[in-house]
C-alpha cells in the first residue's frame, strides 16, 4: 500500500489529475485517513465533495477502487466526471445495463494492474462470477456510496446493502470508505457496525446550510394545503423541487402546475426507466422549472442552482428531510425550504410506515433455508411458492439481522439450528423494534414541524452538531432576537448532544437534543424518546460511561 497521504500530496493530485484548484473542508483529512489504511465514514451534505475523497484516495492508492453505488444514473454521472478529468485513472461500470463488449473492456481494465475505479450496483456483489473475479483483482479500496442505505435504522434502508460487510471481508478486508449526505448518530453507529468498520475515522462537515432558509406552514384542511403548495411553486423564482408522498400526487400536481404556465414534470419509481432518464436530463439541462417527485428522485441529482425545495407532505424522518432540502443551493446562493403539513399527516405517515412479515412467510422461508444445502436468493424461494420476491427478501434480510442466517456472495444460508417457531419469534421481535424506531422518527419529524424554537438548531442537534439558539435564517428566528429564543437554563457541562445515558428500562441511549426542561434520546430497540430532565433527579436516567 502506498505511504500515507499529506495535504500537499492530495492537493497536488487534485490539481494535476482532476483539475481542481483546491480541496474543500474535510476532504484532505478524509483522504489522509483512507490512504493511511483507516476505514472512514464521511458525512458531507450534497455538493460538499464526497466523491472527490474516493477519487483522490483511489488515485493515490493505485489498484482497483470498487465503488458500490445504488443508482445507474448516479454511476453514469460519476464516471462522466472522472472521464472529463485531465489525468485521472480509468472508470468502468459493471451493472445490468453493461453490454457484452463494455463488460469485456471493464474486466480488462480491472485486471490490468493499472489504477481503475470500478462502479458496481450492490446486487453485483451477489453475482458469483463477478465476485470471484473481483477476489483475484488488486482491490485496494471499497467505497460505499449513499451509505445510509446500509442502516436498518436509516430512512432508505436497502436489503441488498446488508451483504456488503461480508463481501469486504471476502475481498481481503481493504479499507472501507462510507459516504452519505445525512446520518444521525445512531445511523452512523449502525453503518459502522453493518460494514464491520474498524476504528473508523469520522469526518462530519457542512451539516449547517445557512444559505437555505427553512420554514413550515401548518394547514387545517387538505384543500387549503394543496392551494398553498400550488401558489408557492407557481410563484417560486428559480428551479424548484416539489416533494409529495404518492405517485398519484406527482401526476396531479404536475398537471396543475403546467396549467399555471410552469414547465413541470412528474417523477416516481413506477415510471419507465426511459421516462425517468428523460426527466432527469431535462431537469439537469434547465428545460424544466419544476420536478414533482416522490422520494425516488434525489440520489444522483447534480444541479447546483435549485432555489426552492417544497414539501407538500411530511417525510418519514428528519434524515430524509435533511437529505431532500440539501439539494438546494449547491452553488452557495440563497434558497428556501418550505414544509407544508396538517396534523393528520403524521398519523397517515405512521400508518404507511408500519409493516410486519407474515408468520407463514417467515416459517416457510426458514424451512426452505434449513432444508437446502446451498445458499439461496429471494427469487429462488419465490418461484413456485406463491410468495412475492419482495416479501421473501424482507424475511431473509431480517433473518440475517437476527443472526439466524448469513449473507454471502451467492445468497443467504441458515446459520443456526432453531425451530421455525423460534425463527418467527426472532423476526417478529425485530419487526416490532423497527416499527418503534420508525414511529419515533416520525415523532421527531413532528417535533421539528411544531417547534417554537429555532428550526436550524432542531435539525442540527438531531445530527449531533451543536448549534446556536438563534440562526436568523428560519421562520422561527425571522424578526426575533437571540434572547427571546434562549433556553431557560444553560446546559450543564456533563450533558450535551451525543452524550451517552442509561435508562433503567430502555438501556443505553444517545442524546440527540437538549432543551431546558427535556432531552431527546435514541435507544436502539425503542427509538427516539423525549424525557424530562427531572428523570435524572428521580434516578430513572443517568449519564453513561462514554458521556
Amino acid at each position: 500500500m502506498n505511504a500515507p497521504a499529506t495535504a500537499e500530496q492530495s492537493a497536488r493530485t487534485a490539481r494535476e489529475a482532476f483539475g481542481w484548484d483546491a480541496l474543500l473542508p474535510g476532504q484532505a483529512e478524509a483522504i489522509d485517513a483512507v490512504v493511511g489504511g483507516r476505514d472512514t465514514l464521511v458525512v458531507f451534505p450534497t455538493g460538499a465533495g464526497k466523491s472527490a475523497v474516493y477519487q483522490i484516495a483511489g488515485c493515490e492508492l493505485g489498484g482497483v477502487t470498487v465503488v458500490i453505488s445504488p443508482l445507474l444514473a448516479l454511476q453514469r454521472d460519476q464516471i462522466a466526471s472522472i472521464d472529463a478529468a485531465p489525468d485521472a485513472p480509468a472508470a468502468v461500470a459493471l451493472n445490468s445495463r453493461t453490454g457484452a463488449r463494455a463488460r469485456t473492456a471493464a474486466w480488462a481494465a480491472i485486471e490490468s494492474g493499472e489504477p481503475v475505479y470500478a462502479f458496481l450496483a450492490p446486487e453485483q456483489l451477489a453475482n458469483p462470477e463477478v465476485f470471484e473475479r473481483l477476489k483475484t483483482a488488486d482491490v485496494r479500496l471499497v467505497v460505499v456510496d449513499e451509505a445510509h442505505c446500509v442502516s436498518a435504522w436509516g430512512f432508505d434502508f436497502r436489503p441488498e446493502y446488508a451483504r456488503i460487510g461480508d463481501a469486504v471481508d471476502a475481498l481481503g478486508r481493504p479499507p472501507v470508505l462510507a459516504l452519505t449526505a445525512t446520518a444521525s448518530g445512531p445511523v452512523r453507529d449502525d453503518i459502522v457496525a453493518s460494514l464491520g468498520m474498524r476504528d473508523p475515522h469520522l469526518e462530519v462537515r457542512g451539516m449547517d446550510r445557512p444559505e437555505i432558509h427553512m420554514s413550515v406552514r401548518r394547514h387545517e384542511h387538505d384543500a387549503d394545503k394543496r392551494r398553498a403548495v400550488v401558489e408557492d411553486v407557481r410563484d417560486a423564482d428559480g428551479p424548484t423541487l416539489l416533494y409529495v408522498a404518492t405517485r398519484k400526487a406527482t401526476e396531479a400536481y404536475a398537471a396543475e402546475l403546467t396549467e399555471h404556465g410552469r414547465r413541470a414534470a412528474p417523477y416516481h419509481g413506477g415510471m419507465a426507466q426511459k421516462r425517468r432518464d428523460e426527466v432527469h436530463a431535462a431537469w439537469s439541462a434547465g428545460e424544466l422549472d419544476v420536478v414533482v417527485a416522490t422520494s425516488a428522485f434525489g440520489m444522483g441529482v447534480d444541479k447546483s442552482d435549485v432555489r426552492w425545495v417544497i414539501h407538500a407532505d411530511v417525510t418519514e424522518s428528519l434524515d430524509a428531510y435533511a437529505q431532500e432540502i440539501g439539494r438546494a443551493a449547491r452553488d452557495g446562493q440563497p434558497a428556501r425550504a418550505v414544509l407544508h403539513y396538517r396534523a393528520e399527516d403524521f398519523s397517515l405517515r405512521s400508518f404507511f410506515a408500519g409493516g410486519h412479515s407474515r408468520r407463514a412467510d417467515i416459517s416457510g422461508v426458514w424451512d426452505a433455508l434449513v432444508h437446502r444445502n446451498v445458499p439461496v436468493r429471494a427469487k429462488d424461494l419465490a418461484e413456485g411458492s406463491g410468495r412475492s420476491t419482495r416479501a421473501i427478501g424482507r424475511v431473509l434480510t431480517q433473518l440475517v439481522a437476527c443472526g439466524l442466517a448469513v449473507a454471502g456472495p451467492e445468497g443467504i444460508s441458515a446459520a443456526a439450528k432453531v425451530s421455525a417457531g423460534d425463527a418467527v419469534a426472532a423476526v417478529r421481535e425485530r419487526d416490532d423494534a423497527e416499527e418503534r424506531v420508525r414511529a419515533s422518527r416520525i415523532e421527531i419529524m413532528r417535533g421539528y414541524a411544531e417547534t417554537v424554537h429555532c428550526r436550524r438548531r432542531a435539525l442540527l442537534e438531531y445530527f449531533g452538531v451543536e448549534a446556536s439558539e438563534h440562526c436568523g435564517t428560519c421562520d422561527r428566528c425571522d424578526g426575533a432576537d437571540a434572547t427571546s429564543l434562549a433556553a431557560v437554563d444553560a446546559e450543564p457541562d456533563d450533558l450535551r448532544v451525543d452524550s451517552i445515558v442509561d435508562h433503567h428500562e430502555w438501556g443505553t441511549g444517545r442524546v440527540m437534543a437538549v432543551e431546558a426542561d427535556r432531552l431527546t434520546v435514541f435507544f436502539a430497540d425503542h427509538g427516539y424518546k423525549v424525557l424530562a430532565r427531572a428523570a435524572f433527579d428521580r434516578g430513572i436516567l443517568e449519564l453513561g460511561d462514554a458521556a
